[in-house]
């Protein structure tokens, strides 16, 4: 078994990040943009092909501000019990010298749109990784970061 890297965007304007709106039988759930690196891929152009593909926007990539670890075997909810990844968050803005219309070119297969949610109302969304709305809190308010976070649900 191989560990899948994914790359994902923190994409934070006027205290509001870009989240996808995604759908499963629970309801309403959200992401960060981002996803799995392809083969020859640097992680700056896996955030970027993503963006593009999900939130339909050029991004510029700045900053690593978080690494997380997904075990399957430790989440209770797992879909593949031997997955195992590794999450690259890195602070994005949207690339302005882009002209474009915001329509994503391959959106997920659960996703339903992008909304920019509140950073001061995350606790109150269904966002996962759950524990990663404090860190983002964290890095809103005093741009203090934690870069290793570990296997947080």
């Amino acid at each position: 078994m191989h560990i899948r890297n994914s790359a994902k965007a923190v994409i934070e304007k006027e205290g509001h990040v870009l989240l996808t709106k995604n759908i499963d039988s629970e309801g309403i759930f959200y992401l960060f943009p981002g996803g799995g690196q392809e083969h020859g891929e640097v992680l700056v152009q896996t955030i970027k092909r993503e963006c593009l593909e999900e939130i339909g926007y050029q991004v510029i990539v700045g900053e690593l501000l978080h690494i997380r670890e997904y075990i399957g075997k430790n989440h209770e909810h797992a879909h593949d019990r031997d997955f195992h990844q590794i999450e690259f968050y890195f602070v994005c803005t949207i690339d302005a010298q882009a002209v474009e219309v915001p329509i994503p070119s391959n959106p997920d297969s659960h996703q339903i749109g992008s909304e920019w949610v509140a950073i001061s109302k995350l606790q109150e969304y269904r966002i996962y990784p759950k524990e990663i709305r404090l860190p983002i809190q964290q890095f809103a308010h005093a741009k203090k970061i934690a870069v290793y976070l570990g296997d947080i649900n």
